[in-house]
């Protein structure tokens, strides 16, 4: 009985200890939905939010936190103390929804954080670009409070660990190309391809034209060059001088243009089986494919026939 009594007081004397303790830096976490306490304690004592598991649990057992546990985005501190934390715990953390598009740079998801009013663009720009992020920023929905650029941004990189380098680790075969090149590929094939079933088949063109040394020639990476997704690149854009320029430049760019997702990434993995190493707008949002240039021509002759037949029509 004695023991009992010591064991209760020492326990008592912990989650007082852990209640009332200080906090320091600020930590983002994400307790992913369906969680168990177990979980979120484990999630919360790895990232520094508590110093025991074991502690949180029991404090959340002793006020019913542990019943209501509210998944979500959370702005905790580290070392937070147990009377601040469980409550947000408990009520859940106001967040806002924030959509970030496949097929967005940087640029434009940094104005989309900021019309939100999550981060500044320029504080979000200068993050990534120094630690080079392009590309490694997953595009999904996500709940966001006002926090740092480097919060939103690691937690976004999380989210890329967890879809698409989950999946470049469970391929099989083992890929030839690198995460990084895969990744610039399907940036590349998520720009160019409007139509998610046509995924397949542009990066296996661009597969293919790797193969046979050939220029990628790819409008995208040029848009990227210029900094904007403009629309009827000249032929004075084809000519920019830049890393990133496909027409001018051999293989792969440095980087991704955008951030993919895992439909494009799959596609780069799985491409379809096909020797076309062309393809054309056909002018209803999909492509026509050729594997020799003869086709190819024709396929662009009868785009250019069908835009003019529509301007006439439409000057009529």
């Amino acid at each position: 009985m004695k023991l009992r009594l010591i064991a209760a007081a020492a326990l008592a004397a912990a989650i007082l200890a852990a209640w009332f303790s200080w906090s320091g830096s600020p930590v983002a976490v994400n307790i992913p939905p369906g969680s168990t306490t177990f979980q979120a304690a484990s999630l919360l004592k790895e990232q520094g939010v508590i110093r025991s598991a074991w502690l949180f649990r029991a404090a959340a057992r002793l006020t019913r936190v542990d019943r209501r546990l509210k998944p979500g985005a959370y702005n905790l501190r580290a070392s937070m103390p147990l009377w601040q934390l469980l409550p947000l715990l408990d009520s859940g953390s106001p967040q806002d929804r924030v959509l970030i598009p496949e097929g967005f740079a940087s640029w434009q998801i940094a104005e989309r954080l900021e019309t939100a009013r999550i981060c500044p663009a320029a504080d979000f720009i200068r993050f990534v670009d120094a630690d080079r992020l392009e590309g490694y920023l997953f595009p999904t929905t996500y709940s966001f409070a006002p926090a740092s650029a480097a919060q939103i941004a690691e937690r976004m990189r999380r989210e890329f660990t967890l879809r698409i380098e989950a999946e470049f680790q469970r391929a099989s075969p083992k890929p030839r190309f690198t995460l990084h090149q895969l990744l610039t590929l399907a940036s590349i094939v998520e720009r160019e391809a409007a139509r998610k079933s046509e995924q397949p088949m542009v990066a296996a063109v661009y597969l293919n034209r790797l193969k046979k040394r050939m220029r990628l020639e790819a409008d995208p990476t040029v848009q990227y060059a210029l900094g904007s997704w403009k629309k009827g690149l000249t032929r004075e854009d084809l000519r920019v001088d830049s890393p990133y320029n496909t027409y001018l430049r051999y293989g792969l760019p440095p980087g991704p243009i955008c951030s993919p997702g895992l439909d494009a990434f799959k596609a780069v993995l799985h491409p379809a089986q096909t020797q076309a190493i062309y393809f054309v707008a056909d002018n209803s949002g999909g492509h026509t494919f050729s594997a020799d240039l003869e086709d190819h021509l024709r396929a662009k002759r009868a785009l250019k026939k069908l835009l003019r037949a529509q301007r006439n029509k439409s000057h009529k």
